[in-house]
Parts: C-alpha cells; structure tokens; sequence
C-alpha cells in the first residue's frame, strides 16, 4: 500500500464520515466512488464491500453522538433496522451476480436518486414527540425490508430511503429522522460488508484507514448538525447538487466514454 492510498483512503473516510454526522441519510453515498477513483481501487465489487465495512462502523459511531443529543428516536428506528436485515443480505447476494461495470450504472443511477429525494423540502416540519405504536410498527416494517434489499444491491447505507420512509410512516421531523437513520445506515452496512466479506471481496486494510479517517470527521458532521438545526434543508441541497455531479462522472467512468 501506498503513502497515498493511506494519506487518501483517511482523507476519504474523513468527508464520508462528516456528511454521514452531518445529513445521516445520504451522507454514505461518496463512499465507493472515493474509493474507486481516488484511494485506488480498482474492482467495483471491492470498492463496495469495503465502502460498506467502513460506512457501518462510522455510522455506528456518529449513532453514538445523535443519541447522546436526544435526536435519535430508538423504538422506531430499532423496528426499521430489524426488518430490513434480511433485506440487506439478499440485495447484497444479487449484486454480487451483476458483472462490476454493469453494477456502477446501476449505482450511478442509486446515486442521483438521492440527490433528487435529498433536493425536496419536507411537506411538514414534523412531530418531534413520535412514540412508537403497533400501527406504526406495521408502517415500518414493510419499508424497512425494501430499503434494506435496496442498501444491500446498491453497497450504500440506504439513508436516502430510511430517512422519507421514517418521516412518512412516523411523522416524526426531519432532524429526528437523520439522526435514528443512522441506526439502520449501520446495520445494512455490517449485513453487506460481511456478505461480500464471505467472497474475499473486502479490502480490510484500506477499510481500517476509512474508519480511522471517519472518527475525525464524523465528530464535525455530529457537531454541525446541532449548528446547521436551522438550515439543514439548504445543507441537504447544496450536497445533493454535489452527490448529482459525482452521479454523471461515475456513469460516464462506467461506459467507458
């Protein structure tokens, strides 16, 4: 390993980590084409196994945080991460059949899906007193498999879903969502990684870097989210823009053009 894929690989775990505490859903997306096309690796495959293994941990992590500050609404949170396990497990498995190429299209387009649900602005501000209840069990549930199946084919946290489907079902406010999506973000993070991990297809090393580099990182993201409270909407856009811009040059990288 290189001086740069180490000096790269903790700078890249740095940004993943702080958008991760900063936006929770959506924050994990930059992982793998960080680590395509500047850490260095080469295999798509890898690049998502491994973007997975160090998502998870930072998530947990920046979990930690939110759940000191009050923002993270366990009951409801703990529901939508157990339902979409399995759901993790098996979108991993198919993806791990789709030719790497092939699978960055498709990752490509995941990508600017969270940009365009990260550009809408929340029809209500949201309750920030959600308690959980066997009718919003039933609500959670169903979306928590469906997200999970999603984050496990797509090698991403899935917070983009997590975070609209927590608020739809829950009411709950966007802030409250962000910070308990983080719960989920880990548990299909772990499920994908160990999956790929099964078939060699995590690099340990370069995942190791990614997490050291997103403590720091994700200590900031936590601490501007209690800044940012007031303005997180303009936050979310502005990164969406960005999360857009990466989208086109990961699909322009795939089709070779």
């Amino acid at each position: 390993m290189s001086l740069f894929m180490i000096v790269s690989a903790l700078m890249s775990g740095a940004v993943v980590g702080a958008l991760l505490g900063l936006f929770g859903g959506g924050g994990s997306v930059l992982a793998t084409p960080l680590l395509l096309y500047v850490v260095g690796i080469h295999d798509p495959h890898v690049a998502i196994g491994t973007s997975a293994a160090a998502v998870a941990v930072n998530a947990a992590i920046n979990l930690l945080g939110h759940g000191r500050g009050g923002r993270v609404k366990w009951p409801c949170a703990t529901v939508f991460a157990g339902a979409g396990l399995l759901g993790s497990f098996l979108g991993s498995s198919l993806a791990k059949a789709v030719d790497g190429q092939r699978l960055l299209l498709f990752f490509a387009a995941a990508m600017a899906a969270i940009a365009l649900s990260m550009l809408r602005r929340p029809k209500s501000e949201g309750n920030p007193d959600v308690h959980i209840t066997l009718p919003l069990m039933l609500k959670l549930a169903p979306l928590g498999v469906l997200t999970g199946l999603a984050a496990g084919f797509f090698g991403i946290g899935g917070g983009f879903l997590i975070v609209p489907g927590l608020m739809a079902a829950t009411g709950m406010t966007l802030a409250n969502a962000a910070a308990s999506s983080l719960l989920s973000v880990s548990v299909f993070g772990a499920a994908t990684s160990l999956n790929y991990a099964l078939s060699g297809q995590v690099d340990w090393p370069i995942a190791a870097l990614f997490i050291l580099g997103g403590l720091g990182g994700g200590a900031l993201g936590v601490r501007g989210a209690g800044l940012l409270a007031g303005r997180v909407v303009l936050a979310r856009r502005l990164f969406a823009v960005l999360v857009l811009l990466v989208a086109a040059y990961v699909a322009w990288r795939a089709l070779g053009l």
